[in-house]
């Protein structure tokens, strides 16, 4: 297995922000981490990329136990912009290129042109749509064996969304990438995930493959979330 979460638990005071996760990812797959905001998909990633630790259980990528170091295998998409806003574009390109061995200026040069960003830009002039377009590029030009996607399409329009989409789809190696993508919006990846797994409270609720999914239950991932949740939060009242 690429990643390992064993009996995960990770509280902030005394709030579970995880609890007792088990949780295997495997090379040449996108994954689906769905689930509300709150429900631990951004705790999940960044214990992956050595950002947060756990209170109890243990993390590994390719069997070695998760530190900081491990930024070194993970190429790690936040939510949240970590731009120097008075650098260009093609300041940021060439700082990420300084910071990760495995970046790739090559493929980051081709993104550009696909999404038609402007290299002399600066990124305090850029739209939002434009700056979510360039933390992909800076995500997917590093080559490195673990892609990870915290909410990717949040806050963008349709017209970006599926640019994000369709450069997934062009730029991942899935003979040896790793992708998790955590997100509640479902729409957008369901036509690429190969599996799903739903969180919900810091609870894994459900773990399926797509396509039996869709041959064997005769659902779409939406449909399947939406029943799930459903129940937990039937429960919970």
């Amino acid at each position: 297995m690429t990643i390992r979460l064993s009996n995960v638990t990770k509280k902030y005071g005394s709030e579970y922000a995880l609890n007792q996760v088990d949780l295997e990812f495997q090379s040449g797959k996108i994954y689906g981490l769905l689930g509300p905001n709150g429900s631990g998909k951004s705790t999940t990633l960044k214990m992956i990329t050595g950002l947060v630790y756990p209170s109890n259980g243990s993390v590994t990528v390719f069997g070695e136990e998760v530190t900081r170091k491990s930024c070194e295998k993970v190429s790690y998409l936040t939510e949240l912009d970590m731009f120097y806003e008075s650098f260009t574009i093609k300041r940021m390109i060439d700082f990420y290129a300084s910071q990760f061995p495995d970046f790739n200026e090559s493929k980051a040069n081709e993104l550009l042109k696909e999404m038609n960003l402007t290299v002399n830009k600066k990124i305090k002039q850029l739209s939002k749509g434009n700056r979510g377009r360039l933390k992909l590029i800076l995500t997917l030009a590093r080559e490195a064996p673990v892609i990870l996607l915290d909410e990717p399409f949040s806050g963008l329009d349709a017209l970006v969304r599926d640019s994000i989409v369709k450069s997934l789809l062009t730029y991942i190696d899935f003979e040896k990438q790793t992708v998790i993508i955590a997100t509640h919006e479902i729409d957008e990846i369901e036509p690429i995930m190969d599996e799903v797994i739903a969180i919900f409270n810091g609870d894994i609720i459900g773990h399926e493959n797509v396509e039996q999914l869709r041959e064997e239950q005769g659902t779409s991932v939406l449909e399947w979330f939406k029943t799930i949740m459903g129940d937990k939060e039937s429960e919970v009242r």
